[in-house]
């Protein structure tokens, strides 16, 4: 990406273009553009210590002062929260709230696969075998995403859904199922806004992790993963077992901008057609966590539904 090139996402509920407003842009076009900042790039967002001291920072009651700023400089919607801003005794807890239920509606339909979070969409209906590359960014692997589990994904379909520090970051399970499996891959906190995703470091390889399978009826074995980025204290999984229900929440990322990944088993989901557009032109789609995203495809909804005669 070049330098000081806008990032322009999508709003999917006005099909109308905006620019995303970047937190502390000038220091990530810094870190990542600059040829001179190799060693502060490696220093900050290789070293996981930079993000923990941010953490331990925005969990402590010093950072109370920062809540009326951010709402006001990322325009967040307070008529949406489950309790007002002056009852968040530190940022970590404003950063992680809770909606009013009625925020955000979704489809009940078994065949719609929904949005995990809010976040800016991109997908890729089927891989390159293994490969996916997003917005202005380099190829990145499955392969070296899901160490020792990604032959089973090979020519699948993947969505991707960067959140931002303005959105709600709580996620929740995409479609009903039973967790089959889950596991943490240590590892870097890189930014996983484009800016850092144009300029080279493995984001999806690299960062720290952690992915959880999900059988289903019919779309196959998700496997929905959690990335790590810069600035992130922690994932926190509330939910790691048993079965689970579309739209139960299944944990919540601290302080910092972060990414899910959702993987699909190839021929099991087809994605809306909208989100399919914008992808081809490079363009992610801010949508709402329970915006429909995908269909289980008819052939593998009309095997589940023979099934259950």
């Amino acid at each position: 990406m070049r330098q000081n090139t806008p990032i322009l996402v999508i709003d999917r509920d006005t099909g109308t273009e905006f620019e995303e407003v970047i937190l502390g842009e000038g220091y990530i076009r810094w870190a990542y553009q600059d040829s001179t900042s190799s060693l502060v790039e490696r220093l900050l967002f290789r070293s996981k210590l930079f993000s923990k001291i941010m953490g331990f920072w925005y969990d402590s009651p010093l950072s109370r002062g920062k809540i009326a700023p951010a709402i006001k400089a990322l325009a967040i919607d307070e008529s949406e929260f489950l309790k007002p801003r002056n009852s968040y005794r530190t940022f970590n807890d404003f950063f992680i709230r809770h909606l009013k239920p009625e925020a955000r509606p979704y489809s009940k339909d078994d065949r719609d696969i929904v949005s995990p979070a809010d976040g800016r969409v991109l997908v890729f209906p089927r891989l390159d075998e293994d490969t996916f590359v997003p917005v202005k960014g380099f190829p990145f692997s499955i392969h070296k995403m899901l160490p020792g589990l990604s032959d089973r994904y090979v020519n699948g379909a993947l969505a991707i859904i960067r959140l931002c520090p303005a959105d709600y970051h709580r996620y929740h399970f995409p479609c009903a199922g039973k967790i089959s499996d889950s596991k943490d891959i240590d590892g870097a906190l890189h930014s996983v806004n484009p800016i850092a995703l144009g300029s080279g470091p493995d984001v999806f390889g690299e960062n720290k992790r952690s992915y959880t399978l999900i059988e289903t009826e019919a779309a196959g074995t998700v496997c929905f993963v959690e990335v790590g980025a810069f600035g992130v204290g922690s994932i926190v999984d509330t939910v790691s077992s048993d079965l689970v229900n579309k739209m139960d929440e299944k944990g919540y990322f601290k302080f910092g901008g972060s990414t899910v990944v959702l993987v699909f088993e190839q021929g099991k989901i087809d994605f809306s057609q909208d989100l399919i557009d914008n992808s081809a032109l490079g363009k992610e789609t801010l949508v709402k966590v329970g915006q429909t995203i995908a269909k289980v495809s008819k052939h593998e909804a009309e095997r589940a539904a023979a099934r259950s005669r």
